[in-house]
């Protein structure tokens, strides 16, 4: 009897467990491939820029294949590889999960991209 309520108890805790990571699989902010719209500016060094989302979130943009220079003080919106997704995606989940617990609510998404394309949305940064 008592190893049949085992088998259960750790059944019970598999299934727990796939169906927790299936909905980190989901969330946005664990998918590798993302696509962001913000206002673009020069970051501190020669090929890094910044992104500041309207949600606030700042991301700190760098790329080979695509000149992101042209537009600097653009809303753009930026499709690319996030660096570290999976640690990136923990990061968020417990910034998440304080704002929940009321512990710096006014805590905003901040990661590192290899931009692959871009597309110009507005030639400013004004709302």
């Amino acid at each position: 009897m008592k190893v049949k309520i085992a088998m259960a108890v750790v059944a019970l805790f598999m299934f727990v467990g796939v169906a927790g990571l299936a909905a980190a699989k989901d969330k946005t902010t664990h998918k590798k491939t993302r696509t962001l719209t913000g206002c673009l500016q020069k970051g501190d060094d020669a090929k890094e820029f910044a992104l500041t989302t309207a949600k606030g979130g700042d991301w700190e943009l760098k790329s080979d294949s695509v000149d992101l220079a042209p537009h600097v003080g653009h809303t753009v919106s930026v499709t690319g590889v996030v660096s570290n997704a999976a640690l990136h995606g923990m990061k968020e989940d417990a910034k998440e999960e304080a704002k929940e617990h009321g512990v710096d609510k006014k805590a905003t998404e901040h990661g590192h991209m290899t931009v692959t394309a871009v597309k110009m949305v507005s030639d400013s940064c004004k709302k």
